[in-house]
């Protein structure tokens, strides 16, 4: 068990690591190409993230469950089958994507795209091996490779994206070559990935024993279905962006808008994904580190402890993503502006923000599901919630531009998580958290918000003033998040509506229980 543990917190460390890499990289490219070199690549990105995070993440999990679920001798044939019918795949998606490149470029309304999404459509092919390596390692309880590969992937990706970028922009080449070099660096990053992968894969490799004959049809079917159930709830907003490829730039032409301006709108909408991607990692980790806690104490004859780490998933996520959610909605301005150069569409970039808190609690009650073996239902409105986004995107964004989109995708998620909260209660008829608990986070927001506004104003009007606008932007940013943080987390410290206790099992939980009990202990003397 302390292995096992070990392992799977390298893992979760090295899953936080290529989101935060992800998430950061976006916003020196941006400045780069500006609004519209990142609209030319964050059109195309989604086709590949979608595959990427399906076969690399819910593939290789469904794999190493199925071997693991199997004796010994059965192994061989399911790395054979899984390898199989993930290259049928690949093969397919990559005819889709080189071959009908021009089609798709079309249907997106930018012919030019479509040597983009040629590029792209070689780093599918990287990923069978990627796939069965993964689970492979994963089904033995060998999760260094596994992490290391992610993060050394990522690495490369990124510093080939920027590096590479910088030199053909700094040259004078077009923002369509620039996006190119992007998604070749998606190529070299899973080429990257792979290599380290097969490195450890020949130095640990242990002879599988002679294959048991295996009905292949049952293992294909169990794996398919595993592996769309575990990583649905990851793709979502990478299918939320897919609709938006097709639909923003668009119903932004259609209604109007000239093609150039329509370009930079998308580009400039497109700002709020490493935002969201930032607010989004706590969720992420809570839901990598408990929920296989709650697998693991709901098949104990009292339920008393899954209950707990439940209630404790749920109440962490939404605390933080609603302080971050909050929070950015009074700085976002001067966000906008030190990260992105501009203060544009601020006020939609608000309203998309806020999917974070909707995000958070559908990733962690989709993975408290899943633990429970619940995947049917949750998939059904996640599914629903997709096409409510090409609904409300239809409907909204000829009226409001890219606000309509943001309006769209927080629709699409309130639902889906009202969808998950009454399901669960059908499952598992479990309260969340007391009234006493939203008091204090909604007293907590309150205070933070009045502060940071205070401070901004302050910092705006007085204390940077003379500054560059950018760089007060950047001062009043600096300041004003961890004040508001502070002030947020003082007031959650004294309130105690999370335990000591209940901090240490939380991933980087000990120094706020330490602050909590230095806090409370003050006040009783």
């Amino acid at each position: 068990m302390k292995s096992f543990m070990k392992g799977a917190v390298l893992l979760t460390l090295a899953g936080l690591m290529v989101k935060l890499l992800s998430a950061v990289y976006r916003v020196p490219f941006q400045n780069m190409v500006g609004d519209q070199g990142f609209y030319i690549y964050q059109q195309v990105y989604p086709f590949i993230g979608i595959f990427s995070i399906w076969t690399s993440y819910g593939f290789a999990v469904a794999v190493s469950k199925v071997m693991a679920d199997h004796e010994a001798h059965h192994h061989s044939v399911i790395l054979r089958t899984a390898f199989g019918c993930i290259a049928a795949i690949s093969v397919l998606v990559f005819a889709v994507l080189f071959f009908g490149a021009d089609l798709l470029a079309g249907w997106m309304g930018d012919g030019k795209l479509s040597g983009l999404l040629k590029v792209s459509a070689f780093a599918v092919m990287l990923m069978p091996p990627l796939a069965v390596l993964k689970g492979y390692f994963q089904s033995n309880n060998q999760m260094e490779p596994v992490a290391y590969s992610q993060v050394w992937d990522q690495a490369v990706r990124v510093t080939i994206i920027l590096v590479g970028t910088w030199l053909l922009v700094s040259s004078g080449a077009s923002l369509y070559a620039a996006g190119q070099m992007a998604m070749f660096g998606a190529v070299a990053g899973g080429i990257a990935g792979l290599l380290l992968l097969m490195r450890h894969f020949r130095r640990s490799f242990a002879a599988l024993p002679e294959p048991a004959s295996v009905e292949a049809g049952p293992i294909l079917k169990k794996i398919l279905s595993i592996s769309f159930s575990v990583s649905m709830g990851s793709l979502l907003l990478l299918f939320f962006q897919l609709v938006d490829s097709f639909t923003v730039f668009r119903l932004l032409s259609e209604s109007g808008v000239e093609r150039i301006e329509a370009m930079e709108q998308k580009g400039i909408y497109d700002r709020g994904q490493p935002l969201v991607q930032f607010g989004l990692l706590i969720a992420t980790s809570l839901s990598l580190a408990i929920v296989p806690l709650i697998a693991h104490m709901s098949k104990k004859q009292s339920g008393r402890s899954a209950d707990l780490y439940a209630q404790l998933a749920f109440r962490t996520s939404f605390l933080f993503a609603f302080a971050a959610a909050t929070g950015l909605t009074f700085v976002m301005p001067y966000v906008n502006e030190t990260l992105f150069q501009t203060q544009e569409e601020s006020f939609a970039l608000i309203v998309f923000s806020w999917q974070i808190v909707w995000m958070s609690l559908l990733l962690v009650l989709n993975a408290i599901l899943q633990g429970l073996g619940k995947a049917k239902v949750p998939a059904l409105f996640l599914i629903s919630g997709i096409l409510v986004k090409i609904g409300c995107n239809w409907l909204l964004i000829p009226i409001w531009g890219v606000l309509g989109a943001s309006l769209a995708g927080n629709i699409a998620l309130a639902l889906i998580v009202a969808g998950l909260i009454w399901y669960f209660k059908k499952v598992w008829p479990l309260r969340f958290a007391p009234l006493r608990y939203y008091s204090w986070l909604f007293t907590a927001a309150f205070v933070m918000s009045a502060v940071v506004v205070l401070w901004a104003l302050l910092s705006d009007w007085v204390l940077f003033d003379g500054l560059p606008n950018r760089m007060a932007a950047l001062f009043t940013t600096l300041s004003a998040v961890p004040l508001g943080a502070f002030v947020f987390l003082l007031i959650i410290a004294k309130s105690r509506i999370v335990t000591e206790k209940e901090w240490y099992i939380i991933p980087f939980g000990r120094k706020m229980a330490g602050l909590q009990l230095a806090i409370n202990s003050r006040r009783k003397r």
